[in-house]
């Protein structure tokens, strides 16, 4: 039977007896997944601070500012319908905001998850220093995508009010699907993280495979242009399921249908329980190794 420590109390009706002293067991810590949820809600402040940096060292040095978030998609639209639009047989105002609705979903896709990894590589040296949950850097980079995908659908609302086209009623359960893209996000952001705190070539690795991912989703081209085959391959693509709940509010005018919504729903929550699984599985380690 194990002794613990023990001292006298400073009673002297009680100085010869023995008090335990209160000892840590690491066996009654909660699961790594609960921890870091709470670490995560204690330090959302620092969310919020990491954030509001983010955006304003961004656009600090920049010319055109925080405008340049909203011409980026606008140009590349522009561009792309000059291009495709008769190859793909859509009207050039039709096929404008086709293409410009993936790019908005794409564009917050691709920065989130490549920032959320970059983030949390480039902080090293204040994880080291300061015990902070590793977590707060993908969910800030989610965070600063967010806000540039609402500047990109300002841009949106722009393009259909100039090119004749009004929005429906639909697009007040858009809030719907920028979650479940952000879940998404959240959740690929963090597996890459973790990937790349241990080998270091997975970040720029990931990098090269967005590009073929983008070609791989819908983005530019309708679907059904496709052979059957190739498109029944396409639909095993997430992003192409979170996709179409976007199209369908802000192309279509329609609300999302609800098998939309319970595949993308269910794309974007399997992705944040494996990403936040693994991340915080491993987050106790990245000290060592950042």
């Amino acid at each position: 039977m194990l002794d613990f420590p023990a001292k006298f109390s400073a009673d002297p009706s009680v100085s010869q007896t023995m008090i335990p002293a209160k000892i840590y067991n690491s066996s009654l810590r909660p699961p790594p997944m609960i921890e870091e949820l709470r670490e995560l809600i204690r330090y959302k402040d620092l969310v919020g601070q990491l954030i509001s940096k983010g955006v304003k060292t961004r656009y600090k040095r920049s010319f055109l500012g925080i405008a340049w978030t909203m011409l980026q998609p606008l140009l590349t639209m522009i561009v792309l319908t000059l291009v495709f639009s008769s190859i793909f047989q859509f009207s050039n105002s039709e096929y404008a905001l086709y293409v410009l609705s993936g790019i908005i979903v794409w564009g917050f896709f691709a920065q989130s998850t490549a920032a959320a990894t970059g983030d949390l590589l480039w902080s090293g040296g204040l994880i080291s220093k300061v015990p902070v949950p590793k977590s707060v850097f993908a969910v800030s980079a989610v965070g600063i995508a967010l806000i540039n995908l609402f500047l990109a659908l300002l841009v949106y609302v722009l393009i259909a009010f100039v090119l004749g086209i009004h929005l429906q009623s639909a697009v007040l359960l858009l809030p719907i699907p920028i979650v479940l893209l952000g879940l998404f996000g959240l959740g690929v952001g963090l597996v890459v993280s973790a990937g790349a705190v241990y080998f270091p070539d997975v970040l720029p690795t990931y990098e090269i495979l967005l590009v073929v991912w983008m070609y791989l989703t819908p983005v530019i081209y309708p679907i059904e242009i496709l052979p059957e085959s190739v498109q029944n391959l396409i639909r095993f693509n997430p992003l192409f399921h979170l996709m179409q709940p976007f199209r369908a509010i802000l192309v279509e005018g329609r609300p999302p249908s609800v098998e939309s919504l319970l595949i993308s729903g269910s794309f974007a929550l399997a992705a944040l329980f494996a990403g936040w699984w693994l991340f915080t599985r491993k987050a106790r380690d990245f000290a060592y190794r950042l």
